[in-house]
């Protein structure tokens, strides 16, 4: 087989070709209403969306239709300009169907075009399960991602796809104030799902910019008025992860500021929940930017808290928790319950968020509901919730003022992943992502989705269910046969998220991969053997290096400077982490054996012949990169 090595073009650069090819396919004849060029999936990632394109004799307006299977199906929008060049795109078809879209102008011409879809892959799931109506969920969408194998799809109100994404995206989707999407990369950086940072990106698929973080990326991220971006990240080679946060500036990618949790926090094992490990001690899932109070909130699901720390400074104001086992000297900054009703602490909660007055929502997942690991509640007996605390920060209470979940059991538990949206008082969604049962209908207490061989073979069952209640009374409920970290409710047409042209850009920096000083002895052994699946890919901004090695191997990944150059040396880790908070699933390989190491080009120059050290014997690859 030897040792396979291609080059990979970034998404970027890929798009920007098959732009260039429909553009100048387009310019090769005269198009007009009556003759229209229509691309499907131009930028070819979301295979529901098309371009149409003409020209007028004199600027018009449009309005555009894509039918539905009934009347309330409808998906419609206007460009807000009017233009003698059009450019239309159209979301919101239907999978392997032959879809009817309407375009009227206000010249009073008009075009019925029928543009067929092909059927998806067994990755976009159906909903088992559909309760609404068209009157109340309109022309929205929930978009879901995935963290088992599934795609990040929008369902309408008869649970029928309407827009998905082929690349491997997980964590957050949020539609920034441009009308495009933020949400995390498919490029992995480190094991089990930290990705090179985030996307941004228009809803027909087009990828404008990438900012890319030295730690990577994961969970979630906020935009900031000014357009800037908080992104949750980590200081990787000090060894621990998902505790710390970077803003970012928009227009370049440079990190402006950064919150480290360890500045104000005890870490391991100082308020464990029962997934924290020295590794993953604080897990943080979510981000909030209140501009009130001029502060972020955290969650932190491996010590069951959310905390409130000041914009400018990072200091402390307050945790929410349950304070069992924290030291004294952080007990001044947790609250404690009153009122009359029902409270429960949170625990390995989700998607804190702080409401128009104070108050603090999130997703209680309610994992092992205990401090104490006697008293930890098995799954079958457990809940999880949507939750609403209000809290007095000068005399330091907290009262649970709603909730949503406990009622329904462990029906609704997710052991983690999941979220809350808020629309407005009375009215909010309840995503349970991260449902999972066995053969005999148990529930599982520790995350599925990286349970793959399970699932692949029928004897673990996914579910998510997502909720929407206004005054209490059910307005929307999907479920579906996978896991899903967060829903959103959306229209597939904003009037912000206006197609340009143009290639987009790559901002940032994945920073400097930590090199081994010291090359580890050994002696010449010939090619790679074809065990262990060498594999290389040489993308625009780094080497990532794939292949497979027994638990504890000793790998080295050498690269040998020609010309004086000097080598460089990367100790590659096989011995496998217990993740105990496997929140996405879907960069995991089947081979348990499987290793994926990047080294950035970053601060790389030159060319080198690339050796592989396994143990005490050096192998060749037969492979040259130039940086």
């Amino acid at each position: 087989m030897g040792v396979l090595y291609k080059e990979v073009d970034h998404i970027i650069h890929r798009q920007y070709k098959a732009e260039q090819e429909f553009l100048a396919e387009y310019g090769r004849e005269k198009h007009t209403i009556a003759n229209p060029y229509v691309k499907l999936n131009p930028y070819l990632i979301a295979p529901l969306t098309a371009l149409v394109m003409f020209e007028n004799e004199k600027p018009a307006f449009a309005k555009v239709t894509v039918k539905g299977k009934e009347a309330a199906g409808d998906m419609m929008y206007r460009p807000a300009s009017d233009s003698i060049h059009m450019v239309l795109p159209i979301l919101g078809l239907y999978p392997d169907y032959e879809n009817t879209v309407v375009i009227e102008l206000s010249t009073g011409e008009t075009a019925t075009l029928k543009i067929r879809t092909e059927a998806a892959d067994d990755k976009l799931k159906a909903p088992t399960y559909m309760e609404t109506t068209s009157e109340y969920l309109e022309d929205f969408v929930i978009m879901v991602s995935p963290t088992s194998p599934a795609y990040t799809a929008a369902y309408d109100y008869a649970g029928d796809v309407r827009w998905y994404n082929t690349l491997n995206l997980a964590f957050d989707i949020k539609r920034a104030r441009n009308g495009r999407l933020l949400m995390g990369t498919d490029r992995l950086v480190a094991p089990p799902y930290h990705t090179t940072g985030v996307y941004e990106t228009g809803m027909i698929g087009k990828v404008y910019r990438e900012y890319r973080i030295p730690g990577g990326y994961h969970h979630d991220e906020w935009e900031m008025e000014n357009g800037d971006i908080l992104i949750l990240t980590q200081y990787l080679p000090r060894g621990t992860v998902e505790d710390a946060c970077v803003l970012v500036d928009r227009k370049t990618g440079k990190i402006l500021k950064e919150w480290d949790h360890q500045d104000v926090l005890p870490v391991y094992p100082v308020g464990g929940s029962g997934s924290q490990d020295a590794h993953d001690w604080f897990h943080n899932n979510a981000v909030w930017y209140d501009k009130k109070t001029n502060s972020l909130t955290f969650s932190g699901r491996h010590q069951d808290i959310i905390i409130n720390r000041d914009f400018e400074t990072g200091k402390l104001n307050w945790i929410i928790g349950d304070p069992t086992g924290w030291p004294e000297e952080m007990q001044k900054y947790f609250f404690k319950p009153v009122g009359d009703g029902e409270f429960d602490w949170q625990y390995e909660q989700h998607a804190c968020m702080v409401l128009p007055n104070g108050d603090i929502m999130c997703f209680d997942n309610g994992h092992w509901r205990s401090k104490i690991k006697e008293n930890y509640v098995d799954a079958n007996d457990n809940f999880s919730r949507g939750v609403i605390y209000r809290i007095n920060t000068d005399d330091m209470t907290i009262e649970q003022v709603w909730q949503y979940g406990k009622e329904r059991g462990a029906e609704f538990f997710s052991p983690y992943i999941c979220n809350c949206e808020y629309y407005e008082r009375g009215h909010y969604m309840v995503h349970s992502g991260g449902i999972a049962t066995d053969d005999q209908g148990r529930h599982l207490n520790v995350p599925a989705a990286g349970m793959t061989k399970e699932i692949d073979e029928g004897t673990v069952h996914l579910n998510s269910i997502t909720v929407e209640v206004k005054d209490d009374q059910v307005m929307y409920e999907m479920h579906l046969p996978a896991n899903y970290y967060r829903a959103e409710k959306l229209h597939l047409y904003d009037e912000g998220d206006v197609l340009t042209f143009g290639e987009g850009e790559i901002l940032g920096s994945l920073g400097v991969t930590e090199e081994f000083l010291t090359e580890a002895p050994a002696e010449p052994a010939g090619m790679i053997p074809d065990e262990y699946k060498a594999k290389f890919a040489k993308e625009a901004d780094r080497l990532v290096f794939k292949a497979s090695f027994e638990k504890g191997t000793l790998v080295m990944l050498n690269l040998e400077g020609e010309n004086g150059t000097p080598d460089r040396h990367y100790f590659v880790p096989t011995t496998k982490r217990p993740f105990l908070a496997m929140c996405v699933g879907t960069f995991l390989e089947h081979d348990a054996r499987a290793v994926e190491f990047p080294v950035s080009a970053e601060g790389i120059e030159g060319t080198y012949k690339i050796t592989v050290t396994v143990d005490d014997k050096k192998y060749d690859t037969g492979i040259e990169v130039t940086f």
